[in-house]
C-alpha cells in the first residue's frame, strides 16, 4: 500500500506524533505544498492520497488508476469531485470536530479584542504613545464590558455550542438562531429577531447554498449601529465589499473574520485596506493548535486503518 500526502505544510508534522501514521501504511511519500499541474504524477501510483486543500477533480481522479482511498485533511470536502470518486468506487474521508477548543478559544479572544481594543492600545505603547501621555493611562478607544450584552449565535454545531459556553461565562445573554433546514426549537429566535436584538453575531455554520453571502447589505443594516461581527466559519458567508461598506458606515461598530473567500487573499482583496474602521483579521488559524492539528491527523489515521480493517 503506497501513500501520498499532497500538503504537509498546512499540517506541520514535525511538531506531531506522526508513528501511527508512518506505519499506517507500507510506503509514504510527503510533500510540502503541491501545485495543480504537479497533482496527477504525485497521485499516480498511491492507493491512498491524503490532501487538506489540493483540488482532486474529475480529471486526475480518473487518471490515477491505484487510488481507493482519498483522505481531506480538513471537514470540508469541497475540494474532491465526489461523483467521480463515487463512480471509481473509491472512498472519500473526511475529519468533523478536530478543531475541540482551539476555534472557541480564538472566537473569545477575537469577541475580546474588539470589545476591549487591547491590540490596538498594546500599538499605541509599542509606538510610544503611552510614554507621551500627559495623563498615566489612554483612553482613545471606546472599550465595552460583555457582561449584560447579547451574544447572537448562527450555526449551533459543537463549535457554536462552545462558543455560547464562552459568552455565557462572560455574562452574556445567549440567543440562538433558529436552523436553516426549517425545524423550529423553542430555545431559538428567528434571525430577524436575533439581528436586531444581538449586541455580537458569531457565525459558526457551514457554507451552502442557503447562507451563501448570508451577511449581505440587508443582514448588515439589520444589526445594531453598536454591535460586532465575528466569523470564524468559511469566508463565503459575507458580503465582503458590503462589509467594508458598512465598517466605513458606521452600519456596525467593528468586525473580526478568520476567514475570508480567497485564502490566501490577493494583495488587493477589499478587506485588507487599510482605512476600514476596527477590523481585526486573522490569517485562517484559528484551528492551529498543535492540540487540535494533533487530533486531526489522528482523524486521519484512524479513517486510513479502519478503511483497511474493513478491506
Amino acid at each position: 500500500m503506497r501513500g501520498v500526502f499532497l500538503d504537509t505544510l498546512t499540517m506541520k508534522l514535525e511538531e506531531l506524533d506522526t508513528s501511527a501514521l508512518d506505519q499506517s501504511l507500507d510506503h509514504w511519500e510527503f510533500f510540502e505544498t503541491t501545485a495543480a499541474e504537479e497533482t496527477a504524477e504525485r497521485i499516480q501510483n498511491a492507493d491512498v492520497v491524503i490532501t487538506n486543500k489540493v483540488v482532486l477533480d474529475h480529471t486526475l481522479i480518473e487518471n490515477a488508476p491505484n487510488l481507493k482511498l482519498i483522505c481531506v485533511c480538513a471537514t470540508g470536502t469541497n475540494n474532491i469531485d465526489l461523483d467521480a470518486a463515487a463512480d471509481r468506487n473509491i472512498s472519500v474521508k473526511n475529519v468533523a470536530g478536530y478543531t475541540g477548543s482551539s476555534l472557541a478559544q480564538h472566537t473569545l479572544a477575537l469577541l475580546l479584542a474588539l470589545a476591549t481594543r487591547w491590540h490596538q492600545y498594546a500599538d499605541d505603547v509599542q509606538k510610544g504613545r503611552w510614554s507621551q501621555s500627559p495623563i498615566f493611562c489612554r483612553l482613545d478607544y471606546p472599550v465595552i464590558e460583555l457582561a449584560g450584552k447579547k451574544l447572537g449565535i448562527i450555526g449551533y454545531g459543537d463549535l457554536g455550542q462552545k462558543v455560547a459556553e464562552l459568552g455565557a461565562a462572560l455574562g452574556m445573554e445567549i440567543l440562538i438562531s433558529q436552523s436553516f433546514s426549517g425545524e423550529q426549537k423553542p430555545d431559538r429566535v428567528p434571525l430577524e429577531q436575533l439581528l436586531t436584538e444581538a449586541d455580537v453575531i458569531s457565525l459558526h455554520c457551514p457554507l451552502t447554498e442557503q447562507t451563501d453571502q448570508l451577511v449581505n447589505r440587508a443582514f448588515l443594516a439589520s444589526m445594531k449601529d453598536s454591535a460586532f461581527l465575528i466569523n470564524t466559519a468559511r469566508g463565503g458567508l459575507i458580503d465582503e465589499p458590503a462589509l467594508v461598506d458598512a465598517l466605513r458606515n458606521g452600519t456596525i461598530a467593528g468586525a473580526a473574520l478568520d476567514v475570508l473567500s480567497v485564502e490566501p487573499p490577493p494583495a488587493d482583496h477589499p478587506l485588507l485596506a487599510a482605512d476600514i474602521p476596527n477590523l481585526i483579521i486573522t490569517p485562517h488559524n484559528a484551528w492551529i493548535s498543535r492540540e487540535s492539528r494533533q487530533r486531526l491527523l489522528d482523524g486521519v489515521v484512524n479513517n486510513i486503518l479502519h478503511w483497511r480493517h474493513q478491506r
